[in-house]
């Protein structure tokens, strides 16, 4: 990302220079939508790039300028006049995996913040492409200004014969979903885990999807919907409740024998669209409803909770470092409607022996740890994986099963409907898991948390530490 000469402004105004700041003038920010946009800012580029600072003999087009999955952020003036921009897009050929690139920065002379806020604007639009990475090339004497925007220093680079320095902006979603969904765990389940012997699932099974009930071969799982969902989407509601349920059991390779569920709704009639929804689900998956409790009048609330049978259940912190790690996942369907970017539902289109083969994958082959993906994502549920194994885990990201209308972001931090991770032995073959796509996509090292490995080799953080605070199993 080349930067022009003036960003002075932009690094006072950082600093709180107040006199900058009313000097600034009113700016919107835009994505380049017709030609007459594109030829104004690469003009800006030509006469700072070519002209002024020499760096490029004729012209400082390139291929990025052709690739269409390249965006360009202008930014306009008060009279409407292009005052600056920036392009961003993915940074490999072939599918965009999540890891972008800035570059070609430029601000006319005497717009003072006009850099800075293209640079945010930049980020602001990489996230919410579901970008996990995100970097630019910049001048060496641009670096100050871009880490006064919150970048950190990769290393040296040369660029146009001239001195670079390769700068990252730090993204922290995957970290920020896990912690949201499961760093309480630990806190608030400290007073069971010193009950009975069996509390919490017993030695061996701390953390996991189900626990184990002491004295035969049963295992239990229960799940609760969130309040709201159960409220504004009722038949959904009672669908996953049987989905997250049955998952959890088939991480353990647990058979499914049974379900309860336990609802409480304003009406009868918003009972009625939960149970709907629950049983339609029990229908799909062959499971019948053994009983519950149901109670009106009362703010909608649904849980279910799933029995099954495994003579040696799966544990979830049974890996090891050197595991290889493979995840196996529905790709059919699409985003739920309503929740798009954050639950994938793959589920509602398959018919019952596709659902019940996908259960069995776990109990077919049997590896040493599996975990459902839960709410925590991809990302997080292997990072829970990982803290019940005392490892940590890596996770090659080219290699990750993946819809083709998911963003990288967003598939390693949804709930995708049928996805399991499982940690065994390299060179162990993949489940028999019917229409869900399997891949091995990282490994169990030493140490804790989870890390993202990158085509170019580049490892980033994604979860920096344990997710839950439960431990090792």
């Amino acid at each position: 990302m080349h930067l022009d000469g003036d960003t002075a402004p932009d690094i006072l105004a950082l600093l709180g220079d107040r006199s900058t700041l009313a000097r600034r003038p009113a700016l919107r920010i835009e994505q380049a939508a017709d030609a007459a946009t594109l030829r104004a800012y690469r003009r800006l580029r030509h006469e700072a790039f070519v002209r002024e600072q020499g760096l490029f003999e004729k012209h400082d087009l390139d291929d990025r300028d052709d690739d269409p999955r390249t965006v360009t952020l202008v930014a306009r003036d008060a009279a409407g006049t292009v005052v600056g921009g920036v392009r961003l897009g993915p940074a490999c050929d072939g599918p965009d995996i999540g890891w972008w690139t800035g570059g070609r920065l430029v601000s006319a002379r005497g717009s003072g913040g006009v850099g800075a806020a293209l640079v945010r604007a930049a980020c602001a639009r990489a996230e919410a492409e579901g970008v996990l990475r995100f970097e630019a090339t910049v001048q060496v004497r641009a670096e100050t200004f871009f880490r006064r925007l919150g970048w950190t220093r990769v290393r040296p680079v040369t660029v146009a014969d001239a001195p670079h320095v390769l700068m990252r902006h730090p993204i922290g979603r995957v970290a920020a979903h896990a912690a949201a969904a499961k760093s309480a765990l630990g806190p608030l389940l400290a007073a069971l885990a010193g009950q009975a012997p069996h509390a919490l699932g017993g030695p061996g099974f701390v953390g996991d999807d189900g626990a184990p009930v002491p004295g035969g071969d049963v295992v239990a799982a229960c799940d609760a919907i969130v309040p709201s969902m159960v409220e504004r989407d009722p038949e959904w509601a009672g669908w996953c409740s049987v989905l997250v349920n049955l998952n959890d059991l088939a991480a353990m390779g647990a058979a499914p024998v049974g379900l309860l569920d336990a609802l409480a709704a304003p009406d009868a009639a918003h009972a009625a669209r939960v149970l709907d929804g629950l049983a339609r689900a029990a229908r799909a998956y062959g499971v019948p409803v053994l009983g519950g409790h149901t109670q009106l009048g009362v703010p909608a609330a649904l849980s279910v909770t799933a029995l099954g049978r495994a003579a040696r259940p799966v544990p979830g912190g049974g890996g090891r470092p050197g595991h290889a790690v493979r995840l196996t996942a529905d790709l059919g369907g699409g985003w739920r409607a309503g929740y798009r970017g954050r639950q994938w539902d793959s589920t509602t289109s398959r018919r019952t022996d596709e659902l019940r083969v996908m259960l069995g994958a776990v109990a077919a082959g049997r590896p040493a740890a599996a975990k459902d993906v839960s709410m925590a994502g991809i990302a997080g549920t292997l990072g829970m994986l990982a803290e019940a194994s005392g490892c940590a885990a890596v996770l090659d990201v080219a290699a990750v099963p993946r819809p083709a209308a998911a963003s990288m972001g967003d598939w390693l931090t949804c709930f995708p409907g049928f996805a399991m991770l499982t940690a065994d032995e390299p060179g162990a073959p993949a489940p028999a898991a019917g229409p869900a796509a399997s891949a091995v996509c990282g490994e169990l090292t030493t140490g804790s948390g989870v890390s993202l490995r990158w085509p170019d080799g580049q490892v980033t953080e994604a979860v920096g530490g344990p997710v839950t605070g439960l431990g090792t199993a």
